[in-house]
């Protein structure tokens, strides 16, 4: 599909009305006028831009040039680029994609379903000052441009403050996401970071593993480097994943081909000095279950920023030698190592990322209303996630809609599909 722009139009008489309002700043006046938003259905006609401005240590890697044409290349969903320009500057991409639900068009963020944190993409130099109101424009230049093909937007999962930045949009009407991520900061060195946690007890735990795998021959570290290689330990993360959902009774988010295409897609794009989409971690024993791999664990970097997308265990052997925990532990001291000062458990309340993490961090989601059934979506929305989020507080409650959720994607009926805790 060829490159395009929906409605670019003069900025409006209600984009004047809210700058206006504020005549001591000349500034922002300047800005108002300039600033334009085009819609592009092409990732390569923005691809010089993209990339720049994801080099910001504020972006997240999910809204990265790579992860997106991978998603995009392996589901159908329409791409709405949404592009913000002062003169002949982007200063700003929001990668959204149009999903056609029952009863609502929703534009959300690229492969949202799997992302773990997401941020759209600003130019470093941004001005903080003009930012409330650069987002009052937004919401009256996206209702001009997207209003004929999607009645709601929704920027799911953004922390407001990340890297120490106030997010430009955080001004907008949001709610807090059901869900939190965790992380845990690298220190100056392995022995330091472990200080953070209980440092004796983790030692403790890693000793005892060991010791149980070198039982059954010994184990080693793999950090998969070839294309059979990943390819192969992805597959059978899917495996071992199937197995772990169907024992926990829980729907699985990486059964439908498309999300499976999409990771061995990321899988496939070599690491540069800036990072990696996709790289796979694994346990794999020696001695009599020689080459049997009994942890898997996936994991994206940017930069100084290491996020687990997700990880795996063979619930058949060693199980009690807890190899999940102890991949962690090879991962984090290996990073550690690196120079990375972040690494990411991901989005999810989990009893393990507690155990490991320091920080947790708040996530909202943003929520846009285009159309009058858009208002009704984003009502629905936003009751939804509260709901989500007192469920979560009552395990009763909660293993029933899991249980739910289940049966429905066995009978093929739609159902949301999340990360959450998986």
């Amino acid at each position: 599909m060829t490159d395009v722009d929906f409605n670019m139009l003069p900025v409006s008489e209600a984009r004047r009305r809210v700058w206006h309002g504020r005549r001591d700043k000349v500034q922002d006046l300047a800005l108002a006028r300039d600033l334009k938003l085009s819609v592009h259905v092409s990732m390569q006609a923005l691809e010089t831009d993209w990339r720049a401005l994801e080099a910001s240590s504020a972006a997240s890697l999910h809204q990265g040039f790579d992860w997106c044409a991978a998603w995009a290349a392996t589901h159908a969903s329409q791409l709405l680029l949404v592009r913000g320009s002062i003169g002949q500057k982007t200063v700003f991409i929001l990668p959204l994609e149009l999903v056609r639900g029952r009863f609502f068009r929703t534009a959300r963020f690229i492969g949202s379903p799997h992302s773990n944190i997401n941020t759209g993409l600003f130019a470093a130099d941004f001005d903080p000052l003009t930012c409330d109101q650069l987002a009052a424009a937004l919401i009256t230049d996206l209702s001009a441009k997207l209003s004929r093909v999607a009645d709601i937007v929704t920027l799911e999962k953004m922390p407001f403050d990340w890297h120490g930045i106030r997010h430009p949009l955080a001004s907008l009407p949001a709610v807090r996401n059901q869900n939190s991520s965790f992380q845990l900061p690298l220190l100056a060195n392995f022995e330091a970071t472990l200080a953070q946690l209980n440092a004796k007890r983790r030692r403790k735990k890693f000793r005892v593993s060991e010791k149980r795998l070198e039982a059954l021959g010994g184990y080693e570290h793999v950090v998969a480097t070839t294309a059979d290689e990943r390819r192969q330990i992805l597959d059978l993360f899917f495996e071992q994943k199937a197995v772990r959902f169907k024992a926990l009774g829980l729907p699985n988010v990486f059964q439908d081909n498309e999300t499976q295409a999409f990771f061995h897609a990321l899988a496939t794009v070599d690491p540069t000095v800036e990072g990696q989409p996709l790289e796979l971690n694994a346990i794999r024993l020696r001695g009599e279950q020689d080459g049997r791999i009994v942890a898997i664990a996936g994991l994206s970097r940017k930069g100084d920023h290491v996020i687990c997308q997700f990880g795996s265990i063979d619930e058949d052997i060693a199980a009690d030698a807890s190899p999940g925990e102890l991949l962690f532990y090879l991962m984090i001291r290996r990073y550690n190592a690196e120079g990375v000062t972040l690494f990411d458990f991901g989005i999810g309340d989990q009893a393990y990322k507690r155990s490991w993490c320091t920080v947790e961090t708040v996530q909202r989601d943003i929520v846009l209303p285009l159309t009058l059934r858009g208002r009704l979506a984003a009502s629905a929305h936003r009751a939804v996630v509260r709901m989500k989020a007192a469920i979560k507080k009552n395990q009763k409650a909660y293993a029933f809609l899991q249980r739910l959720r289940q049966r429905r994607q066995h009978t093929g009926a739609p159902a949301a599909q999340e990360t959450d805790g998986d």
